[in-house]
């Protein structure tokens, strides 16, 4: 009971505790025209928290572009902490569209797996969040999916696994994510791996014991940055 009374608390912690600092007014940055539109969808891993949104990995690769020639402009991150694959298609979507965004990015899936929700919903949620993101783009190729992390590796996560194994069920979540990518010949940056190194050095490990640092966000922007480099050449 005490364990189930934790997961209610974290989920709701999830939830309600971050507001993006973008906020949710239906505003974006105003941009040069000659810009690329970058607009991020996700959750926690795409706030940033943990280290704060200027170290998140997109406000990291906005800037890595920019410094390798690449005319490009963050004009909103809605991410939220705790954010499932129907709270993005609620909270996050509709500006997007209205956005209508040159290139973006997507992350989500842990918060549904972590609310147990099951793999045939999360696949619908998102099918729909990927259609609706490439019908709002000025080219549907520059949609680049990005893996959910294994949250095991960090301390505290194995407080969320109910009894389930995080790893096995998050690798079937990115299954899906790498099926409907590949109906789609959408590209895929897979950090899975690279996230299990938070077990191994604590320093890539936020003070909550659970997300990532600015040190470890920084080494998915390192892998996320060259593939999206090669899109945004094309």
């Amino acid at each position: 009971m005490k364990h189930t009374i934790y997961v209610g608390v974290f989920i709701s912690y999830c939830l309600l505790l971050h507001k993006s600092p973008s906020g949710f007014d239906n505003n974006v940055e105003a941009i040069n025209t000659n810009e690329i539109k970058f607009f991020p969808i996700g959750d926690s891993y795409t706030i940033g928290e943990g280290a704060g949104e200027k170290y998140s990995w997109p406000a990291l690769l906005t800037n890595h572009l920019s410094d390798s020639g690449i005319k490009i402009k963050l004009i909103a991150n809605l991410s939220h902490t705790g954010f499932t694959t129907q709270n993005a298609i609620d909270a996050e979507l509709p500006l997007f569209i209205k956005s209508k965004p040159d290139f973006a990015t997507l992350l989500i899936g842990v918060n549904d797996w972590v609310q147990g929700i099951d793999e045939k919903i999360f696949r619908k949620n998102l099918v729909y969040l990927i259609d609706k993101m490439q019908n709002a783009m000025t080219n549907k190729s520059k949609l680049l999916l990005v893996t959910i992390p294994d949250f095991s590796a960090a301390p505290s996560g194995n407080h969320y696994a109910r009894g389930r194994n995080i790893s096995e069920g998050l690798k079937r979540f990115n299954n899906i994510i790498k099926e409907e990518a590949a109906k789609r010949n959408l590209k895929v940056v897979d950090i899975f791996d690279l996230s299990k190194e938070m077990g191994k050095d604590p320093s890539l490990v936020a003070d909550d014991g659970l997300h990532p640092s600015a040190k470890e966000y920084a080494l998915w922007e390192e892998k996320i940055f060259p593939v999206s480099f090669d899109l945004l050449k094309r």
